[in-house]
């Protein structure tokens, strides 16, 4: 079945904190500290985070579907509201997660597809990403779709300081 992409906009608002929220605890719940790992969750994922960047016009969110099947998400910055290099040039791909149950069926080449698509569109030169340092799966996903790692960043799940490695791929 075909994948298709929808937009996000402030109607979207809970259903965005939703599958956010669950795609992340998914991810990551298991590796880390329960405390710090709800701390950041409550805050990454609340009301007002998500409807100020859904209300940043330099952000974009994006459902992704398999016929009328929610089965992931992404979220891309550009200039000044990339997390970190704020580069003109870019776009940033901060959050891509498929829910678990679809993972394996190749919606993450579809959404990186799509991303460098619409970065060529708007005639840019990278698209970057932070990705945890200690999410292999992930690394090894980018490193082969061609991303390569050009340095780091902190990252903080609640109080606990983790490392992200920032990789980019040239258009």
């Amino acid at each position: 079945m075909e994948l298709t992409l929808s937009l996000c906009t402030l109607k979207n608002l809970d259903t965005l904190i939703a599958i956010g929220k669950r795609t992340f605890t998914e991810s990551f719940q298991e590796q880390n500290n329960p405390d710090d790992f709800n701390d950041y969750l409550e805050s990454a994922f609340s009301k007002a985070t998500i409807l100020s960047e859904l209300k940043d016009p330099n952000t974009s969110f994006y459902f992704v579907y398999r016929g009328t099947i929610k089965v992931g998400y992404f979220k891309i910055n550009k200039a000044a509201s990339q997390t970190d290099i704020k580069d003109d040039n870019a776009i940033e791909l901060e959050r891509i997660y498929v829910l678990k149950e679809h993972q394996g069926q190749r919606i993450g080449n579809y959404i990186l597809n799509w991303v460098m698509d619409y970065a060529r569109s708007k005639n840019k030169r990278y698209v970057w990403l932070g990705v945890w340092e200690r999410n292999a799966k992930a690394i090894d996903f980018y490193r082969r779709y061609g991303f390569v790692k050009f340095g780091t960043h902190p990252y903080y799940i609640g109080k606990d300081r983790q490392t992200d490695w920032l990789m980019r791929y040239d258009l």
